[in-house]
């Protein structure tokens, strides 16, 4: 599918904006672009309980599954506050690896920053992934 990056960084820096990030500083947004061209989007949010804050993708995965989306995945934007380009933490990458995997896709991951935006595959972030095919018992 093709699609444009440009948009869905700029919804990712807009998200950001939105961000509760008083401890760190660190405005991250995340835009999740699906095949039927919809984009949800997400924003970290910091607790004072450190531990309970959330990263801006696992905001944007929760959001689009309360919404029923399942599957579908396309491209994944990420961007932070004025910083080199960056990409999903490990807990982040697999998040978006089980939304990707209920329908087997590989979505682009863009990491924007100041300097442009960096694009993998999500396969090429968490090689070997622990996903949905590894579980013996579905629900």
């Amino acid at each position: 599918m093709s699609f444009d990056r440009e948009a869905l960084v700029e919804a990712a820096r807009a998200a950001a904006d939105m961000a509760h990030a008083p401890y760190s500083q660190f405005r991250v947004g995340a835009a999740l672009l699906f095949a039927d061209g919809a984009v949800v989007t997400g924003a970290n949010v910091e607790n004072a309980s450190y531990g309970l804050s959330l990263c801006a993708e696992t905001v944007a995965v929760a959001k689009a599954m309360s919404e029923g989306r399942r599957g579908g995945l396309v491209a994944v934007a990420v961007s932070g506050p004025d910083a080199a380009e960056i990409s999903p933490c490990g807990r982040c990458r697999q998040v978006l690896t089980e939304l990707a995997g209920l329908d087997g896709s590989d979505p682009l991951v863009l990491g924007a920053g100041t300097g442009g935006a960096r694009e993998w595959h999500l396969s090429d972030l968490l090689p070997d992934a622990f996903g949905p095919d590894a579980i013996a018992t579905k629900p």
